[in-house]
């Protein structure tokens, strides 16, 4: 598996979701609080509701902007909490498309699609 992901989410209906057909995935959404840190990440990102790159791994890597850390298991999902920015978010089980198991740490950088 790739150390350093990239999918491009964007808004549908009002919803922030995102395709990676690599994976078998169509406007898979964000809800339960991750929808919410992603507005607070992107809200000085021109454009981002048309698209954006969500970078992300379970390891540091440079420009980083927003750590994750693994809260707990609700449902099928997983709870993280992101202390910087004081949000909490629910990740559905589509995480586990690019991880064999919930990593104890995200990192993540939100910027402008080239």
């Amino acid at each position: 598996m790739n150390s350093l992901i990239a999918i491009h989410p964007y808004k549908t209906q009002g919803m922030w979701v995102f395709d990676d057909p690599a994976v078998g995935l169509r406007e898979e959404p964000f809800v339960s609080g991750a929808d919410t840190i992603i507005d607070h990440m992107v809200r000085d990102l021109p454009g981002a509701e048309d698209g954006f790159t969500l970078l992300f791994s379970a390891t540091p890597f440079p420009g980083f902007s927003l750590e994750l850390e693994w809260a707990r298991a609700d449902l099928s999902g997983n709870w993280y909490t992101a202390k910087s920015i004081g949000m909490e978010g629910w990740l559905c089980p589509a995480l586990l498309k690019y991880f064999e198991a919930p990593p104890s740490k995200l990192y993540a950088q939100f910027r402008a699609k080239a």
